[in-house]
Formats: C-alpha cells, sequence, structure tokens
C-alpha cells in the first residue's frame, strides 16, 4: 500500500520530536523549522499560558510551520480510565512510602496524595484552535471526533502518535492526517493506547514496523525511535515513511532544554544501556538505566500521572544536587550517536548524510 505525502510542506523529512519535561523549547523548534524541517513544541506538563508563550516565541524566531503536541488524557476511548480506578490511591501510597528515603537523601517532601489529572486538556484544544497552530500532535490516545473537527477547521494538521497497526487505524479513523509509528527503541513514554491481539509480537526493528504499518493504512507515516542519523533516515524512507523524528537526536543540541545533568550522562561512560521504567512516571518510558530505576521498578503502580507527579519533586531535586541517579534520563537506545550540534547544524548534516545513505 503506497502512502499519501505529508500534508504540509516542510523542504527535508527531518521531524524534531516533541519532548516533555524541558527538552523542547521555543529556540529549538524554530531553529529545526527555520532549517526546513518540522520542529515540535511539547505542552505536556505545561500550564496552556505557558504553551501560548512558547508558541508566540517560536513565531518571533520563524515564519515556517511548526507543531504542538498534547497528551491524551485517559478518559477516551481505548485509552484506559484510570481516574477513578479501585486501588489506585492506596497503591501511590504504598509507593510514597517506600521513596520517603529518597526524600530525605535529596531533601524534599513528597506529595501527601498526588491525584489524577487531564493536563489542562480543555485549555490546550482551545489554545491551539485559537492560535491556529500549524500542526497539532498527540500521544497517549486520539482525540474524540469534535477535537479533531474543531482543528481541521481552523487549518491544524493532526499527527497520533501509534505503536501498532490497529492503533494506525484507530488514528486514521479518528482523523489524523498523520501517524507517527513509534518504536520500541524511542527515548521518553511509549504512546500505546489500543491492547494488541495476544499473538501480537511487536518488531523490535522501525523499518519492520513501519512496513506492518503501512500495509494497515495509506494515511502518511512519520517514523519515529532510535533514529540518530541520515542513514537511518534513509531505512525507514525505504520501508514506507515519508518522514522521521528524531527526539533523542537533538537533546544535545544547545537549544535543547534538557538539564546539563542529562545532557551530561548522555556521554558518560558510567551509563552503559537503556531501560523501559515506569518508576518516575507510572507509564513505561525508556532512558538510562539508573539507580532509582533499578531499586523501584519492581514496586512502581502504574498509575500515570499520580506518580509522575509523587516523584516530579525527587527529580528536580536530583538535578539540582548534580546527581544523574534519580533522574529521569529519557533518551532511546541510540543515545551514544548523540552530537553536541547547532539544531540547523544537525539538519543540516542528517540531509547530507541521508543523500550520501540514498547514493
Amino acid at each position: 500500500m503506497t502512502g499519501r505525502a505529508l500534508p504540509f510542506g516542510p523542504s527535508s523529512p527531518i521531524i524534531q520530536a516533541p519532548m516533555a519535561g524541558g527538552g523542547s523549547t521555543p529556540a529549538l523548534a524554530a531553529a529545526v523549522s527555520g532549517a526546513g524541517g518540522l520542529g515540535f513544541l511539547a505542552a505536556g506538563y505545561r500550564t496552556a499560558q505557558d504553551v501560548r508563550r512558547e508558541i508566540a516565541a517560536v513565531r518571533e524566531r520563524t515564519d515556517r510551520p511548526f507543531g504542538v503536541s498534547v497528551f491524551v488524557p485517559a478518559f477516551f476511548p481505548g485509552s484506559g480510565d484510570v481516574r477513578e480506578e479501585p486501588g489506585a490511591a492506596a497503591a501511590v501510597a504504598r509507593y510514597r512510602e517506600e521513596l520517603a528515603p529518597e526524600a530525605e537523601r535529596y531533601g524534599v517532601t513528597l506529595p501527601e496524595a498526588p491525584a489524577w489529572d487531564d493536563d489542562e486538556w480543555d485549555a490546550k484544544i482551545d489554545l491551539l484552535v485559537d492560535e491556529r497552530v500549524p500542526v497539532a500532535g498527540f500521544t497517549f490516545g486520539c482525540p474524540p471526533p469534535e477535537v479533531t473537527a474543531r482543528l481541521h477547521d481552523a487549518g491544524a494538521v493532526i499527527m497520533i502518535m501509534v505503536n501498532t497497526p490497529w492503533e494506525a487505524v484507530a488514528a486514521a479513523e479518528a482523523g489524523a492526517d498523520a501517524v507517527v509509528v513509534q518504536s520500541s527503541g524511542a527515548g521518553g513514554h511509549q504512546a500505546a493506547f489500543l491492547p494488541p491481539p495476544p499473538s501480537w509480537e511487536a518488531p523490535d526493528d522501525l523499518p519492520e514496523l513501519v512496513a506492518l504499518v503501512r500495509e494497515a493504512t495509506d494515511v502518511p507515516l512519520v517514523a519515529a525511535g532510535g533514529i540518530m542519523d541520515g542513514a537511518d533516515v534513509a531505512a525507514v524512507l525505504a520501508a514506507g515513511a515519508v518522514a522521521a523524528q528524531l527526539g533523542t537526536a537533538f537533546l544535545r543540541t544547545p537549544e535543547s532544554g534538557a538539564h546539563p545533568v542529562h545532557k551530561a550522562a548522555l556521554a558518560d561512560p558510567r551509563f552503559t544501556r537503556t531501560a523501559f521504567t515506569r518508576a518516575f512516571s507510572g507509564r513505561t518510558a525508556r532512558g538510562l538505566a539508573n539507580r532509582f530505576m533499578a531499586e523501584h521498578e519492581a514496586s512502581a503502580p502504574a498509575y500515570y500521572p499520580q506518580v509522575h507527579h509523587l516523584t516530579k519533586g525527587l527529580r528536580r531535586a536530583a538535578a539540582e544536587h548534580g546527581d544523574p541517579e534519580a533522574m529521569a534520563l529519557w533518551c532511546g537506545r541510540g543515545y551514544r550517536r548523540c552530537r553536541d550540534l547547532p539544531a540547523a547544524a544537525l539538519v543540516e548534516t542528517l540531509m547530507k548524510e541521508l543523500a550520501a545513505a540514498r547514493a
């Protein structure tokens, strides 16, 4: 099945992944868009007013298209409603007790009863519509039809992140103009929102996953997960993607908002691998394997965003202490190939490498 092209016009097939928690900045998004790619702001964990200011900051720097990505709350069909799930409060309370020594170590007070929230969903959708954001991205689920209709009426292109062919079909039916196919090698949170059939074995290889999704839908595909250089981009384009989304590759750029301790850890020889964990947020995410993950992964409850709210003060304090062992060092499996280059120069380098790989 042959897919359509992206319904907007970046001159290069390079998309900078939205990295919630600080990695994405207006400077990074503007630099990537200005270099011919597509830069993204991450609305997750930020107030709607903060995002509005960041949108204005991008527009001060470039007149090129850019995107804003939003977390889909867990109360839409297929997302799994955990707001009032029995046992959630007790499980998070037990985890809080386990983390008491961590709080003492870093001199913080853990919140008593971190609550579920929707990350200002309604306000952020209103913002995307009001600001007529060129590209609206979604992860952790599909926005409902009334939301996609409003965004389309406001001229937005809608991109939804998926992990399987079934999620890709659901995203297309929900109104996605393009689907971001995320592999297990991606850094940060996995986007999964629909349970796959029992027989499903997710391929470890991103081009293979892209090819499987390509057979399921003709919506334009963007590949994401472990893409670090032009040869990686060439491989996913050959598999049927029309663009590549890179997050980890941009983490060490000067425009990245990743904490300096995080940036340093990416090149620190003591960190030898990445791993999945829910110890920091309650939702499966990939990052550098560190002490906190080793000690708390087995007991961390799967309640997001309650666990995120429980640990965010700890993570912030660890960063202030210069200790990467209790930080969420999100990154993909290709982190060792991060390059300390300005974002625009990295886009240019990726395009040169892509041309060489195709040649």
